[in-house]
């Protein structure tokens, strides 16, 4: 089996281990190792030391996208793991604001990512369609956005004017296609839930989905969207289903109300197991 493990998230349990707002998987095949998003910081660092995980093993790092709850923990990450290759969309290094409670612009990318000083001799990709990161992970690249239901989750934008709409085209998603079972980790799901899954059947084959964790952005999601994305998880019937960061609570109330026996807590600290990844078994 597969294991992940969840080093930052805004819920936490066990002693010694932080929570944050924010996101970081350390995901673990046997043969290869795969940091997926990095928090602030703060968590990534002490929440690994307390669980054993050296991040120097990682053989990559993939950001699901910019902004700074996901990638903030990035300088930590590169120091830490030198030969990690490091993965992201292009769209990720692009400056990226929200409009604030005050109506006010409140900047959501960091100085680091805008920079994109990532190291002379470190291999960078940026990537815009699915790829396989190591042998049977892959990532999403970027994700059409076909159904007519789901949105990007709130009012992002690409200038302090908060006059041009952000698509965050960046949003990425990995996953892990086994012979007959899909397991997939979000960041926070800006284009989609349904729609990233729909991408992935279009290179996978309509797989059984095993596995689905990580944030779907449905904190302020129209009564609509969160009937037509129960509907349509109803219909996947994934095993485990596991929602936070930037879910919502009364979305996350409704998913496990809807699916009590599918959804677990997902925290700082979770270990998971996840059917190991069949490598190759695709065409991207």
């Amino acid at each position: 089996m597969t294991s992940l493990t969840i080093l930052a998230e805004n819920t936490v349990r066990g002693a010694g281990l932080v929570g944050e707002h924010g996101l970081a998987y350390w995901l673990d095949t046997g043969s290869h190792r795969v940091l997926f998003d990095t928090g602030q910081g703060m968590a990534l660092q002490t929440n690994a030391a307390k669980l054993g995980i050296d991040l120097g093993q990682a053989d990559a790092i993939v950001l699901s996208h910019g902004h700074y709850d996901h990638v903030s923990g990035l300088p930590v990450a590169l120091q830490a793991a030198p030969a990690a290759e490091l993965w992201f969309h292009p769209a990720a290094t692009a400056r990226k604001f929200i409009r604030a409670q005050d109506g006010g612009a409140r900047r959501i990318s960091t100085d680091f990512m805008e920079r994109g000083e990532f190291g002379q001799s470190r291999v960078v990709h940026r990537v815009t369609a699915p790829a396989e990161v190591v042998p049977g992970v892959w990532v999403s690249g970027g994700i059409p956005r076909t159904n007519g239901f789901e949105d990007v989750g709130g009012p992002f934008f690409l200038d302090a004017a908060l006059e041009i709409p952000d698509p965050i085209a960046d949003d990425m998603a990995l996953y892990l296609p086994g012979p007959d079972r899909l397991s997939v980790i979000f960041g926070c799901a800006h284009a989609g839930a349904i729609n990233t899954l729909e991408h992935i059947f279009q290179q996978t084959g309509r797989l059984q989905v095993d596995t689905l964790i990580g944030g779907l952005h449905l904190a302020a999601a129209a009564p609509a969207r969160m009937e037509f994305t129960v509907a349509a998880l109803r219909a996947l019937a994934p095993r485990i289903m596991g929602f936070g960061h930037c879910t919502g609570a009364h979305a996350i109330h409704r998913l496990w109300s809807e699916f009590p026996a599918a959804c677990i807590e997902i925290h700082a600290g979770l270990r998971l197991a996840l059917p190991s990844p069949a490598a190759g078994n695709i065409q991207a």
